[in-house]
């Protein structure tokens, strides 16, 4: 059965109809395609029939059933993933087709030096893909019978937009912006634009991709390189100001900018550790000489009283406890020596040579 075209009604008769095959001892396989497309109370339908054994399942899906499959169905099958086809088994299949499909044997179907390669690489390992393209290609170059040559220029027509993988809602989609994120942090320009390129052929929204670039800049790049988050953000100004195609080149800028740029997540680290920190032991109050005075009566209660304004002190800057009363001065941020961070710290060591080592 397809989760496409049927539901719970036709989904109980064959249950009932596989009770009745037990009782003859006769076993029942349910072969059920798109089954992503069940919701959960027809996934719970399926449940106790296979507990018990009243039938065998098999279901297909070209969603991750960790997020598509309920749990309690997902935990009493097995899971196989079925892998894209390498270009040898493709170049296999259209072999056999080419040998043996009515069609295209009564065509005398041969190939233009290269196409036949581009014909399979265009496929993106779906056999069903290429031998509808080649059946496409085949149809379109003239009368039954006559012979065929596919060249580059027949290839195109038949193909019209290149088979892409990528889906905006799926595994592939978030497997893509994983990549593109790890070759940006890692320093890697030329795979960064890549992954790049293939959300954008793939029809993402630029939008998701600044955003990301955005959050990247301040995890990765940080205050390796300050000038990475502004050159992030504008990009997102940018791509929604002026929209796709055009963004393409903003999007490739900002990617090329924080691929190459120094990296640190040292601001990351900092902030993590900081919020776990909260989380054990706490908030605590703000103590007095760091709280603002506005009225008189916050003031005669000593807000802000001994407050030491650093603009006022040599080289704007004194030694006071910003911590907590009775919380003693913690380590959070640790800068590298990495791009302008490498000022960063020496600063520090100075300001704080205590704290800093």
């Amino acid at each position: 059965m397809s989760a496409v075209s049927s539901g719970v009604k036709e989904l109980r008769k064959i249950i009932e109809s596989a009770k009745e095959n037990t009782l003859l001892k006769r076993g029942t396989l349910l072969f059920i395609d798109e089954i992503h497309r069940f919701n959960k109370a027809q996934q719970d339908g399926l449940l106790h029939a296979v507990e018990d054994g009243t039938l065998a399942l098999i279901g297909a899906t070209t969603e991750n059933p960790s997020f598509e499959v309920i749990s309690p169905l997902l935990s009493r099958c097995r899971v196989l993933k079925l892998n894209s086809l390498s270009e040898d088994d493709l170049t296999a299949i259209l072999e056999n087709a080419l040998s043996k499909d009515i069609l295209l044997s009564r065509r005398s179907v041969t190939f233009e030096e290269g196409t036949r390669d581009s014909l399979v690489q265009s496929s993106g390992g779906d056999a069903r893909k290429m031998l509808n393209t080649l059946e496409a290609a085949v149809t379109m170059s003239g009368e039954d019978g006559e012979a065929v040559t596919v060249d580059s220029q027949l290839l195109s027509e038949a193909l019209q937009s290149k088979s892409h993988i990528y889906d905006k809602a799926g595994d592939y989609h978030y497997d893509t912006i994983s990549a593109f994120i790890k070759s940006v942090r890692g320093s890697d320009p030329d795979a960064a634009v890549y992954w790049l390129a293939v959300m954008l052929e793939g029809g993402e929204k630029p939008e998701f991709i600044t955003r990301r670039l955005i959050i990247l800049a301040s995890e990765d790049v940080g205050n390796a390189d300050p000038q990475g988050l502004v050159i992030a953000n504008a990009g997102f100004q940018a791509v929604h100001a002026i929209g796709m195609p055009e963004a393409a080149l903003t999007l490739a800028q900002v990617t090329t900018y924080l691929a190459a740029a120094p990296k640190s997540n040292a601001s990351y680290l900092a902030v993590k550790e900081a919020m776990r920190k909260v989380r054990e032991e706490g908030t605590s109050p703000v103590p007095l000489h760091l709280r603002n005075a506005p009225t008189k009566l916050m003031e005669s209660f000593d807000y802000g009283k001994d407050y030491t304004y650093p603009h006022d002190q040599p080289e704007h800057f004194t030694d006071v406890n910003y911590f907590p009363e009775g919380k003693p001065p913690t380590r959070f941020y640790r800068p590298t020596e990495q791009g302008y961070e490498e000022f960063i710290t020496k600063r520090l060591n100075k300001l704080w040579p205590e704290r800093r080592g």
